[in-house]
């Protein structure tokens, strides 16, 4: 027969409620009565559910995560570095993809008593999942969020930065026609990289070869360099919206010829898996995925136990990772010519 806390308060001649209070760690209960409860615990072998400590202290131990995709190692790396942290605290992590951008029914993790806290990592339903989430009275908090009235809960990354920083090394090594190829317009991400790759070129006075607008894969790198070069037209440097796009664009370029960076200097972004597995290896734009990861956790967490009663958001900093994909540009009579 399985052992109930009815038969621990029994066994220790104490109530219920006290028995309750001790699973539940009360500081309230006297610890001769503390003692009593763990002497009548072991004798019985009675170990408390999971489930019905939850149920006492009124939290159900789980923190939802709400993401886009999971074929994606950046995600991955915050996932992982997020599930350590927050399972050291108790705390069990449970993933739900959703990549829906219209008006909807209620994401059933934010249904009522699902979870205790939520992180949503790059959402594209942002305003309504925020809003839900505040109806419920969750806390909550955003990782690469979409609308910038929301940074006071979000852990970014400085993308304008990010992009700044590709462009600048590009022209730091002496060039003067550069792409860029972006990623999807629906993520503020995308918008702040070209900013900032924008204002590099300004400073040097320099115009894009192109601006070419498209999708975070490498199906999109790999034809728009596809056309440059069946076109006889190539730009002798490449800043890549993310790490995907860069290897498409330089599968592109090996298959007609080109070297790189002999030919045609590459830069990416993110700082994916990918990115040291390519030959050559890739020169990126890294976001510290663990520095972004502790850094929701630890919000998320004071905001659970009550210590954070002032919202107040974080940037993290991207960081330059050079490898074999750069490097000057040849001295050469081929023609580069400007895009827009």
């Amino acid at each position: 027969m399985k052992i109930s806390i009815f038969d621990v308060a029994k066994k220790s001649g104490l109530s219920v409620v006290t028995v309750s209070r001790v699973l539940n760690g009360a500081e309230s209960v006297r610890e001769s009565n503390r003692q009593k409860v763990l002497a009548a615990m072991k004798e019985l072998d009675y170990r408390p559910s999971a489930a019905a400590r939850s149920l006492a202290k009124g939290k159900t131990g789980i923190i939802g995560l709400i993401l886009t995709t999971l074929q994606d190692s950046f995600f991955d790396a915050i996932i992982n570095e997020l599930n350590r942290i927050l399972s050291s605290h108790g705390y069990f992590l449970a993933l739900s993809v959703s990549t829906e951008t219209e008006q909807g029914e209620e994401h059933y993790l934010i249904q009522e008593d699902r979870v205790d806290g939520i992180i949503l990592l790059s959402p594209l339903a942002e305003d309504r999942f925020v809003m839900e989430i505040k109806r419920r009275n969750i806390p909550y908090v955003l990782i690469d969020n979409q609308q910038p009235e929301h940074d006071a809960n979000a852990v970014n990354v400085d993308n304008s930065k990010g992009g700044y920083m590709a462009s600048k090394h590009l022209i730091e090594l002496g060039h003067t026609s550069i792409a860029h190829l972006s990623g999807s317009e629906c993520f503020r991400s995308t918008r702040e990289r070209r900013d900032g790759f924008l204002l590099a070129l300004r400073e040097a006075g320099l115009e894009p070869f192109e601006l070419a607008p498209g999708d975070y894969d490498t199906e999109f790198g790999y034809q728009t360099a596809k056309r440059w070069a069946e076109a006889n037209q190539l730009p002798t440097a490449v800043f890549a919206g993310d790490d995907y796009i860069a290897a498409g664009v330089i599968n592109a370029l090996t298959e007609a010829g080109a070297a790189v960076p002999g030919d045609v200097a590459v830069i990416g972004y993110d700082d994916q898996r990918i990115a040291s597995q390519l030959r050559p290896f890739l020169t990126t734009i890294r976001q510290p995925a663990d520095t972004i990861a502790a850094a929701a956790a630890d919000m998320l967490l004071k905001r659970l136990d009550g210590t954070l009663k002032r919202a107040s958001g974080v940037r993290v900093e991207p960081s330059l990772i050079e490898r074999q994909t750069t490097a000057g540009p040849r001295s050469s009579s081929r023609p580069h010519t400007h895009r827009n």
